[in-house]
């Protein structure tokens, strides 16, 4: 027996597809591989052809079909699979009501609550900038998210006024229908009602039968000290609401922060760079730098060269699992002076004039590196 084509290729469209995509491509090929438009040798190949993609079409248009192949492919479709006419997707899902019943499921999301299927509602997700101080220091921070309230129109029964739900009379109400499985007796996910035990005739026209609107609402959030850039905070229950009486799903803030003028953050460790010019790095002293709580001196060596590192130990962030604070490491960068007038460039070759006098004792950096260009060349 050949092995079935995946449905996606059969269509030539990707997985995350959307309906429309998947309406385009399955036209496409049906106007191609048609039986009146293909005749004589072809017709057989064509015919083939456009089964398949009829076949391909039918599961992947169809949303709980579609769920079921993507899950556990062509077994989760195919009626002669042990899954039944539901292939796997339907078995497990009855069995898995009968375990939740047994283990005492019922009201979990996913499960059966009142002879309905119920279901978690989404996560969502929300991207805060903050600064590097308040990431430090923490804030009490408030967003607007999404929120769901019952439809002023229908007052939360989706169906428009001066009409009312119907019972299903699929399942009589009960959100589930019973199936055989050989020797079991299963239940499964209504296909008319989508597990609510009612059906709707006549949708009202604000909410479309949802029986909610979406709406927004302030929340506050408290953003903890020594947070950091891509860490989230979790808000139960702030997620979009469950369906058939199921849990709302949860909100996930995710912190992002904004780029410093001044300090680069690594874990709990902060650096930045320190310009100083050449005269204050060849004479030494003392010099001021900035950190997250205030001012704060270093001494400057006599002689430094440029990228040597000060660490300042605990002026660094106090992360959010961290018993101490880290450090703040200084590096020096040797300015070079721009715009000379006429008398300090004389000055500065004078200057330059008495260094080369003394030679290596002044510059021995310079001279070692002098001697290895020497030795390279002569080699």
């Amino acid at each position: 027996m050949a092995t079935k084509r995946d449905y996606y290729d059969v269509l030539g469209v990707p997985k995350n597809a959307s309906d429309d995509e998947i309406k385009k491509a399955y036209r496409k090929l049906a106007m191609k591989f048609h039986p009146d438009r293909n005749q004589g040798e072809a017709a057989a190949a064509a015919e083939a052809k456009f089964k398949e993609a009829k076949e391909a079409y039918e599961m992947l248009s169809d949303a709980q079909k579609k769920a079921a192949y993507d899950q556990y492919g062509h077994a989760g479709v195919d009626p002669n699979m042990r899954g039944g006419p539901e292939g796997f997707g339907g078995f497990a899902e009855a069995f898995g009501d009968i375990f939740g019943d047994i283990f005492g499921g019922g009201g979990r999301a996913g499960g059966a609550r009142g002879g309905r299927q119920v279901y978690r509602g989404a996560d969502l997700s929300y991207a805060m900038e903050i600064t590097l101080e308040e990431a430090a220091a923490g804030k009490q921070a408030q967003i607007r998210i999404p929120s769901w309230d019952d439809c002023g129109t229908c007052h939360g029964s989706g169906a428009k006024p001066g009409t009312s739900a119907k019972t299903c009379t699929t399942c009589n109400g009960q959100g589930v229908v019973q199936m055989r499985q050989g020797f079991f007796s299963v239940q499964q996910t209504c296909p008319h009602c989508r597990g609510t035990g009612k059906i709707i005739p006549e949708p009202c026209t604000t909410c479309h039968g949802q029986g909610k609107i979406k709406n927004q609402k302030t929340l506050e959030v408290q953003i903890p000290a020594g947070i950091d850039d891509g860490m989230r905070i979790r808000s139960t229950g702030n997620g979009e609401p469950g369906s058939n009486g199921g849990p709302p799903g949860d909100l996930f803030i995710e912190i992002r922060t904004k780029k410093h003028d001044i300090f680069e953050r690594d874990g709990d460790d902060l650096h930045c760079v320190v310009p100083i010019g050449f005269a204050a790095a060849a004479l030494g002293g003392e010099i001021e730098v900035p950190t997250l709580g205030g001012k704060a001196a270093i001494e400057i060596p006599e002689g430094t060269q440029a990228g040597k590192q000060f660490r300042l130990r605990g002026k660094g962030i106090k992360g959010v699992r961290s018993s101490y604070p880290g450090d703040l490491y200084c590096h020096i960068s040797l300015e070079t002076p721009v715009k000379l007038t006429e008398h300090q460039r004389k000055l500065l070759k004078e200057f330059d004039e008495s260094l080369k006098k003394g030679g290596a004792k002044h510059s021995p950096s310079t001279e070692r590196w002098t001697d290895k260009v020497r030795n390279f060349f002569s080699a």
